[in-house]
């Protein structure tokens, strides 16, 4: 009985992963089959509270506890693809909260570091992303707007919470070429941007409205 109970667990999730895949990131525009694969593979439901993991394939946020959400599958989506990943690349993560997001990366690049100030969800993003065998992840609790300077420079960043503006000390870590994506605005009005740099030149494009909870740190806004 508990063997067909764990069988039909496994089977719904990987039916409710799948159908996420299917209807909120292809239908919506996601077209890079390395982050449909990898957002195929990631259990998200390991990500959110127990009493939350029925919900945790539908296109929305979910609290994660410390006024934090795990963000919406498509924006995880539209995040990972803009940085247009290939294997091999070093990124940096700010704001990395449930580590679904740092998942996702994990699964795509060589190497991710991610940054979490809040150390209640830091500790409990590293045990998850350890339990499911993700080795290529080092994560500090920390102040995200300072980015991690010891480490850099980093083919990509992605930072997921709102920045007043283009932090530019997370451009300075960013390699040459290198890619940051993150939104930009207040708790009224957000626009995903994807920063480039290049050649000597940054270079800014802009994507989407979103909302993001706002990135707290000396950098950016003040708790």
């Amino acid at each position: 009985m508990v063997v067909n109970l764990l069988r039909r667990h496994s089977t719904d999730v990987e039916t409710a992963r799948r159908q996420m895949v299917e209807e909120h990131l292809i239908r919506r525009g996601i077209t890079d089959p390395r982050v449909l694969l990898a957002m195929s593979k990631v259990p998200r439901h390991c990500f959110v509270e127990p009493a939350l993991q029925g919900q945790a394939y539908g296109d929305h946020p979910l609290p994660i506890g410390m006024k934090q959400t795990i963000s919406q599958p498509y924006m995880v989506g539209l995040m990972t693809q803009l940085l247009e990943l290939r294997g091999r690349e070093r990124v940096l993560e700010i704001g990395a909260g449930s580590g679904y997001q740092t998942a996702v990366l994990a699964e795509l690049a060589e190497r991710v570091y991610a940054v979490e100030r809040v150390k209640s969800l830091a500790t409990k993003a590293r045990q998850t992303i350890e339990s499911l065998g993700y080795h290529n992840v080092m994560m500090r609790i920390f102040d995200g707007t300072y980015g991690w300077r010891e480490e850099a420079p980093f083919d990509a960043i992605l930072c997921a919470a709102a920045a007043p503006e283009i932090p530019s000390r997370l451009v300075e870590q960013l390699a040459e070429p290198g890619v940051m994506v993150l939104p930009i605005g207040d708790d009224q009005s957000q626009t995903l941007v994807r920063v480039l740099r290049r050649e000597g030149k940054t270079e800014v494009e802009e994507h989407t409205t979103c909302v993001f909870v706002k990135l707290i740190g000396e950098y950016a806004w003040k708790e």
